[in-house]
């Protein structure tokens, strides 16, 4: 949870790039691939979420195939934290 806080408040200090597609699409492959970060399906697939909310198309496909090699109640957990991302955006 203080990775998810510390993260999302880099976010906020990034501005108008937050609301991005092709951001939040970055931060998908970021954590799905570990650059620079552990990998994180989780958060991967939230990033993946968002991005598809913005309009990125191949995000979708991405989530999609990320989707398939996690657990239903990790599916879940990213879902919910998509959520919660768009309540306190």
């Amino acid at each position: 949870m203080a990775r998810f806080e510390v993260h999302e408040a880099e976010l906020a200090a990034m501005g108008a790039q937050v609301n991005s597609g092709d951001f939040f699409f970055q931060l998908g492959i970021t954590y799905s691939v570990g650059r620079g970060v552990p990998q994180d399906r989780v958060a991967a697939h939230k990033w993946f979420n968002l991005a598809a909310q913005e309009g990125k198309a191949e995000a979708i496909r991405y989530r999609q195939e990320l989707a398939g090699e996690m657990t239903k109640a990790d599916v879940g957990e990213a879902l919910r934290q998509a959520r919660e991302y768009c309540r306190i955006r």
